[in-house]
């Protein structure tokens, strides 16, 4: 089976994991932030902040801005459900703006207008997070003025995008938005096994995201509310969560930062191949702003249904049974079951539901072979032709 992604991991990345076993420390010790400077370095952002997750990234980035019941968050319908879910870890209220039918990210003039509307019902967001779908970014220009006009914090959801750039800049520079969220899932551009990072350039959210990481603890005499008992002292503060990042994942998100620009090179590599040979297929394939270089997790192609004579079922099931690892990124999630108990229903977002219904995600990653991509392209010909 071709899997639609995986990780490459080299001899550097295992010697890094060996290193740390052999070492005083493995849980979070000298290799977090090393890879924490590795990242925000890279991204040109100030601070970085380590966890296990790009889903409890999301969650200290709603808590660090103090979303909380009686507030809203509105992010895109095409995404994972930890993009929503993390408000809803606040006590907070989800909304959604549709997606542009080009990017199948958040569509600007689509959230400008629920924005006004949201103005004359006296409900507007306190953030938004735009997600970038695919590793190519949103137009933050656009959507930080937005921000500027309606008084709302941006978290980017860029757990698709790093290694990206926008404006000539890498995707989490903070040029545009107050946090940016990576995932290190092992199908992402780089990977620690688990794991995820916040970035911003605000010291008090990186104060604060630090705390939140580690149960809300501190040991900085500064932050106290008395004199500390001893050496062994620290106070809880805060009511935060244990998402700690380990050294042994670090070590090998640090390792694997030493070749994120050749991991993007190639899948930019792949999708331009994929570009060129599908061309004249009955598919869309994925469209590029030129304000963008995607970091391309994904490569996702929409069926012309009206040209083609099987169902999108049909295509995926025939293309899985010829060892061939599609997916399907997302399931709008306004269609989910638990977001339909909360009232949301099929027909509120049609372009998220539209583009769901035609899409199908084909393998990309570092490993991926021209032999390969060659068979992928061969059997979807024999399929849709």
């Amino acid at each position: 089976m071709i899997p639609y992604g995986h990780q490459d991991i080299n001899e550097a990345d295992i010697a890094a994991v060996e290193d740390v076993l052999r070492s005083d420390f493995i849980t979070q010790g000298p290799a977090v932030p090393k890879f924490e400077k590795a990242v925000a370095d890279y991204c040109g952002a100030k601070y970085a902040v380590a966890v296990n997750s790009g889903t409890s990234a999301l969650h200290i980035a709603c808590q660090a801005i103090g979303l909380t019941q009686g507030d809203m968050l509105w992010t895109s319908p095409n995404t994972f459900a930890a993009s929503a879910n993390c408000a809803l870890y606040c006590g907070a209220a989800v909304d959604f703006a549709d997606i542009d039918p080009k990017t199948y990210n958040i569509s600007v003039d689509k959230l400008l207008l629920k924005l006004k509307q949201a103005e004359k019902a006296g409900r507007l967001p306190k953030a938004v997070i735009p997600v970038h779908f695919a590793g190519q970014s949103c137009q933050m220009a656009d959507i930080a003025e937005l921000a500027k006009q309606y008084h709302f914090i941006i978290i980017e959801d860029a757990c698709h995008a790093i290694g990206g750039t926008y404006q000539d800049a890498k995707i989490g520079s903070g040029m545009y938005a107050d946090m940016t969220v990576f995932s290190f899932h092992p199908v992402k551009i780089i990977t620690t096994g688990e794991g995820g990072m916040v970035v911003t350039n605000t010291a008090s959210l990186y104060e604060k995201l630090s705390l939140l990481r580690n149960h809300g603890i501190t040991r900085d005499p500064v932050q106290m509310t008395r004199a500390p008992h001893g050496s062994w002292y620290y106070e809880q503060i805060d009511l935060g969560c244990n998402y700690r990042m380990t050294d042994i994942q670090a070590a090998l998100g640090a390792s694997q930062m030493v070749r994120i620009d050749e991991f993007v090179k190639k899948r930019r590599e792949i999708a331009l191949y994929y570009d060129e040979h599908l061309r004249n297929l009955p598919v869309i394939t994925p469209y590029q702003s030129p304000e963008c270089q995607s970091a391309w997790h994904l490569y996702v192609i929409c069926l012309k249904s009206g040209q083609i004579k099987k169902s999108r079922r049909e295509v995926f099931d025939l293309l899985r049974a010829a060892k061939i690892g599609v997916n399907v990124h997302y399931i709008p999630v306004h269609t989910h079951p638990y977001y339909q108990n909360m009232g949301f229903a099929y027909g509120d977002f049609p372009e998220a539901e539209s583009y769901y219904e035609r899409a199908v995600s084909l393998p990309i990653y570092f490993g991926l072979s021209t032999d390969q991509q060659d068979y992928i392209i061969d059997t979807l010909k024999k399929l849709l032709i």
